[in-house]
C-alpha cells in the first residue's frame, strides 16, 4: 500500500500568504513613499472609484467589512488545514492493523484511524482511487479487521464508522 501526504493545501495557503505578504509590502512601502520613481500622489484606484469612495465614505467600510471576511476565512482554512477542529486523537497502532489487514488490496491513497472521546467510537477513513477493488475493501473490513482494530485501541464495546472516500 502506498501512503501519501496531499499538500494541495498547503501550497495553495503558502501561493496565498505569499501574494498578500508581497502586496502589504507594496502598499506600506509605498505609502512610506520608499519606493522610487513613483509619486506618493499617483493614481492607484480609476477616478470615478476614487470619487465614489471620497463621496460615500460607507464603500470604504464595506470594502474593510469584506477583507475581514475574507481574512477570517482563511484563517479557517489554514485551521482546518493545520488539523485543528478535528475530534478524535490519531492512533498510530490502529493505523497500522488497518494497513497491514489490507496490504494486499492495490490502490489505497490514504488510510487513518482515531478513537474520537472517552472510548466512545473508532473512526477509520480510508481513501482510494476508482480503479481500486472497493468490493474486498468492504469485505476485508466486515470481517474480523474492525474487531481485530477495536480489541487492539479500546474494547470490543466500542462503535466504529467507516468512511471510504472513492475519488474520481
Amino acid at each position: 500500500m502506498r501512503m501519501r501526504q496531499y499538500s494541495g493545501n498547503r501550497v495553495g495557503l503558502a501561493v496565498v500568504g505569499g501574494v498578500l505578504l508581497a502586496a502589504g509590502v507594496y502598499g506600506h512601502l509605498r505609502g512610506l513613499n520608499y519606493l522610487p520613481g513613483l509619486s506618493p500622489r499617483g493614481k492607484i484606484l480609476p477616478e470615478r472609484t476614487a470619487q465614489l469612495a471620497a463621496d460615500h465614505s460607507w464603500v470604504l467600510w464595506l470594502g474593510a467589512l469584506g477583507m475581514l471576511m475574507l481574512s477570517l476565512v482563511c484563517l479557517r482554512w489554514l485551521l482546518l488545514c493545520l488539523g485543528w477542529g478535528r475530534r478524535g486523537a490519531r492512533t498510530g497502532t490502529g493505523t497500522a492493523l488497518l494497513c497491514i489487514g489490507l496490504k494486499e488490496i492495490e490502490g489505497i491513497n490514504r488510510a487513518a484511524v482515531r478513537v474520537v472521546g472517552e472510548s466512545d467510537r473508532l473512526r477509520v477513513a480510508l481513501t482510494c482511487p476508482a480503479t481500486a477493488d472497493v468490493g474486498s475493501v468492504v469485505g476485508k473490513l466486515e470481517g474480523d479487521l474492525v474487531g481485530r482494530i477495536r480489541r487492539e485501541v479500546s474494547n470490543d464495546e466500542l462503535g466504529a464508522v467507516v468512511r471510504i472516500h472513492v475519488r474520481r
